[in-house]
């Protein structure tokens, strides 16, 4: 118990810390930029326009709404975060006491490296899975918040308030809006980095080398980074489903037409070439053939 404690004071911090850049992200996500292109120059010394960055976008935000609008949907973040590590923590606790309580568990045969890494994905998926389906109504919430900057909106004011607005307009499934994309991408994120890990640890890496702990440690971090990378469309789709026709400016033209499904998200996103947006908040390019128009705040 005292563990889950730790873990849950842990996550809250990393929460309050990783808040701001979170709501840069979903604003960006959803196509709202607020300040027009400048000339900068990329990586390369090459003078391009640019859209501006992480540190840009929040000064314009704290410009608009002090320095505690960096922090709007914190509170049911905080709690998303917490109750995800409780949920997470206990499922993967009763998998151990089930295997400890089986007849034999002391005398079981060792199973093979590869039967190893598939048991404990598999457990972590459900755990994972758990702990996303319950906290998923307080990741809406998080999201509606965030983007109520664009419209200047009160109408997710608070927590609580806020259940009971999207149960009265939206119902039980209002909560789970873009539930599905974002369980596929966190299994699909999960089992990628986990199987490339244990295929680079296996076959790429000699065990007579004497640092092997630490070069497999770096494996699972750069395979969790490339995971992530592939996985980003789902969750661009998950957090604009949302948000999609909540009532919200954001939600709304000319931001985004009503989506019938998560899939028709994803295909005209695809088909405008927007399967990145915001997965970089640092030398943002402008998006080729379109023009910003500074009374939408946004590209078309």
């Amino acid at each position: 118990m005292a563990d889950a404690g730790s873990q849950v004071l842990l996550g809250s911090g990393l929460t309050v810390l990783s808040q701001p850049l979170m709501y840069v992200k979903v604003l960006v996500q959803v196509g709202y930029e607020p300040l027009p292109p400048t000339l900068g120059r990329n990586i390369f010394g090459r003078q391009v326009y640019q859209l501006p960055g992480l540190f840009a976008y929040a000064k314009h935000i704290v410009k608009v709404d002090g320095r505690a609008g960096l922090f709007k949907g914190l509170t049911p973040r905080l709690c998303s975060s917490a109750i995800g590590t409780v949920v997470h923590s206990k499922v993967l606790q009763r998998y151990q006491e089930a295997e400890q309580a089986e007849p034999g568990a002391s005398k079981k045969e060792p199973v093979s490296s590869l039967e190893q890494v598939l048991k404990e994905t598999s457990r972590e998926m459900v755990a994972r899975s758990a702990a996303t389906l319950i906290t998923h109504p307080f990741h809406v919430i998080t999201l509606r918040c965030m983007v109520q900057f664009i419209g200047r909106e009160t109408k997710y004011s608070g927590t609580l308030s806020a259940f009971a607005t999207i149960y009265r307009e939206e119902g039980i499934l209002g909560f789970f809006a873009g539930l599905i994309p974002r369980l596929l991408g966190d299994i699909l994120s999960l089992w990628l980095c986990n199987m490339l890990a244990y295929l680079i640890n296996t076959y790429a890496l000699e065990n007579g080398v004497s640092t092997m702990t630490e070069m497999k440690s770096y494996s699972q971090a750069v395979t969790g980074f490339f995971a992530s990378m592939l996985t980003y469309p789902f969750v661009l789709v998950s957090n604009l489903m949302a948000v999609n026709n909540c009532g919200l400016a954001g939600g709304l033209l000319p931001y985004a037409p009503t989506y019938s499904s998560w899939l028709d998200c994803w295909s005209q996103l695809h088909r405008e070439g927007n399967m990145s947006r915001g997965n970089s908040l640092f030398f943002r390019k402008v998006p080729a053939g379109k023009r910003y128009v500074w009374e939408e705040r946004r590209f078309r």
